[in-house]
């Protein structure tokens, strides 16, 4: 298996949204930006996988050595393999993938963010600077389209979060700010024992509305000139935008299922989304 076969498998085989707004791009691009998606899946799977978090800490100091062999043009994992010609040929910095690390890392030291300004600095590491560097594997001419690619990153982990909130709760993990969840009258044991109740549904709208925010944010923050090269992430927002509906349709019943969308579905609404830009 090439090292690209091998980062292929790994975004096929996840059933990830992700995997369908690739589907359309160019060769190369579908290429390099299947390799970051990649790398994205393997230092996730390290957190959400290993049950010692010493383990999982190790594991990611591995792959921190493993950017710098990849930047010294050494790297052992097929995707890193796979990624020294992308982050050539696209000229992506290592900090970012690092600062991708530093998020995973938060993983292992903290389960609960007081309020959204700290939520916020996880959101920007996991998922905003994803945002970022795919922006750079699409093309842009407007420099305003990086806003765009890090409101749309917060917006797709706020979703991430909120369709989530029961199985990371399984997990030990709260995402949703305490002092939000104090506003809406919710006690942290209500999210860890799947109690629903009508502040339990206000908490969730308002968490969908401010995801929604982030949507309509970074589609306004899109330059004309760079819609058709960043397409791959309208299809994402397309997708993304409703699984919240269907999540708001079906009551916010997170705490006890995670609501997905078919394969036949995401596909229709990447192919509808694609033809339309």
């Amino acid at each position: 298996m090439t090292p690209d076969e091998y980062c292929q498998q790994k975004a096929a085989h996840s059933g990830s949204s992700f995997y369908y707004s690739f589907l359309f791009l160019p060769a190369n691009r579908r290429r390099a930006i299947t390799a970051l998606y990649a790398f994205c899946r393997e230092v996730d799977d390290v957190v959400d996988e290993c049950q010692d978090p010493q383990i999982a800490a190790t594991k990611l100091v591995w792959w921190r050595q493993e950017l710098d062999r990849l930047f010294a043009g050494q790297p052992a994992h097929p995707v890193m393999q796979a990624l020294m010609p992308v982050v050539e040929e696209f000229s992506l910095p290592k900090e970012q993938f690092l600062e991708i690390i530093d998020g995973m890392e938060m993983d292992l030291q903290q389960t609960r963010y007081l309020d959204f300004k700290a939520l916020s600095l996880y959101c920007y590491r996991v998922a905003s600077i994803v945002g970022l560097l795919a922006a750079e594997i699409f093309g842009y001419q407007d420099r305003k389209t990086q806003k765009y690619a890090h409101d749309l990153g917060m917006a797709f982990q706020l979703t991430n979060i909120i369709r989530d909130v029961g199985e990371d709760a399984r997990r030990g993990r709260v995402y949703l700010p305490i002092d939000e969840l104090q506003r809406f009258e919710v006690p942290v044991a209500d999210i860890l024992n799947a109690r629903y109740s009508d502040n339990f549904r206000r908490l969730m709208e308002f968490q969908i509305e401010r995801a929604q925010h982030y949507y309509t944010q970074a589609m306004a923050a899109l330059p004309a000139s760079d819609r058709k090269a960043q397409c791959s992430g309208l299809v994402m927002a397309a997708i993304y935008r409703t699984l919240l509906d269907e999540i708001r349709r079906d009551g916010c019943q997170v705490l006890s299922q995670r609501t997905s969308l078919t394969p036949v579905r995401k596909l229709w609404i990447a192919w509808r989304t694609w033809i339309k830009n």
